[in-house]
């Protein structure tokens, strides 16, 4: 069974990004239409998804569901084999409340430091609102690996859900600078250079930029 999904701009869209990995890490077959965020065939493409407003949107024979936490929660009921959320039931409860706050959390951050996967920058100014924002993911990741006992890179032992709806964090992370203990740092840097990160963001740099998400702060090289 092959899924269609829509999706935004590769650089920018962070909730795309989240719903293309629970795909391509899990070996999901799926077929992506995409979607220029903020002009007119943007509107066109998600016509042919309704009565979805936003991506991504996941078409499932007949209806549509377009919330990543949906998506994430249907996969998972749909491919009880694949494992998207952790076999240990401990592990599972952890990573879905990481992948739940996020969902619903960190506003600053995600206001002040929009993703952007084509830019980095050397200083983004972070205000208080958004140290905060920080301090709070890294408490979680670190509290995620001491519960699941996670030796590896990922927060809950293998891959899972939790680590797709945190790699745009990542993206925000490296992308503006902001300045992370060596344990979150590491788990940045395992985003930054997973095969599947590298394919997206290799795939939206070919993608004409958005002058939308540009900001006014010295840039850099990517990080990675």
């Amino acid at each position: 069974m092959s899924y269609l999904l829509a999706l935004g701009d590769r650089s920018y869209s962070s909730w795309s990004l989240r719903a293309w990995l629970l795909f391509e890490k899990f070996n999901l077959p799926v077929t992506c239409v995409f979607g220029r965020l903020y002009e007119p065939g943007f509107a066109d493409m998600l016509g042919q998804f309704p009565p979805a407003r936003t991506v991504p949107a996941l078409a499932l024979h007949g209806h549509v569901i377009w919330d990543t936490l949906a998506i994430a929660e249907e996969l998972a009921s749909r491919h009880p084999n694949v494992r998207i959320w952790p076999k240990d039931p401990n592990a599972r409860a952890i990573a879905r409340t990481l992948a739940a706050e996020m969902h619903s959390g960190f506003s600053a951050l995600r206001n002040h430091c929009p993703m952007n996967l084509r830019l980095a920058y050397s200083d983004c100014a972070p205000t208080e609102e958004v140290m905060a924002d920080l301090a709070r993911i890294e408490a979680l990741w670190a509290w995620a690996r001491a519960e699941t006992g996670a030796t590896g890179p990922w927060l809950c032992g293998e891959y899972s859900a939790a680590d797709a709806f945190y790699a745009p964090v990542a993206a925000r992370i490296a992308g503006h600078s902001l300045k992370v203990g060596p344990d979150a740092q590491a788990y940045v840097t395992a985003h930054l250079t997973d095969p599947a990160f590298m394919e997206w963001r290799d795939a939206g740099l070919s993608d004409a930029p958005q002058t939308h998400y540009a900001r006014e702060w010295p840039t850099k090289e990517w990080p990675v």
